[in-house]
């Protein structure tokens, strides 16, 4: 496979990731998302930042989420965010533990 197919077919599964949190999935909460895969919407935000400053193109942190949310962050928050009970912080700072590097 040469470079640009592979950068078209991980685009258009990037672009199918995006459309299944969108569309398919706006119940599953970011919270879930750390617990389960150690990364959640946040990340894959603050990954499009980066990328984009890779390319010389500036995209604010609200700018970014955006794109991955697919409205304003505030909005989706509004629409989707659900209180994350006790047991789902625990998980979540147990899956923290295991997924951050800790100092020696």
């Amino acid at each position: 496979m040469d470079d640009q197919t592979r950068t078209e077919i991980e685009a258009a599964t990037f672009r199918a990731l995006m459309r299944h949190l969108l569309d398919a999935r706006p119940d599953v909460q970011n919270i879930d998302l750390m617990n389960l895969a150690g990364f959640c919407r946040n990340c894959l935000s603050r990954w499009y930042q980066e990328a984009a400053a890779g390319h010389g193109i500036p995209l604010s942190k609200e700018e970014a989420r955006a794109i991955v949310y697919g409205m304003p962050y505030a909005d989706w928050v509004a629409r989707n965010q659900t209180e994350a009970g006790p047991e789902k912080q625990a998980a979540f700072r147990e899956a923290f533990a295991r997924n951050v590097p800790q100092p020696e």
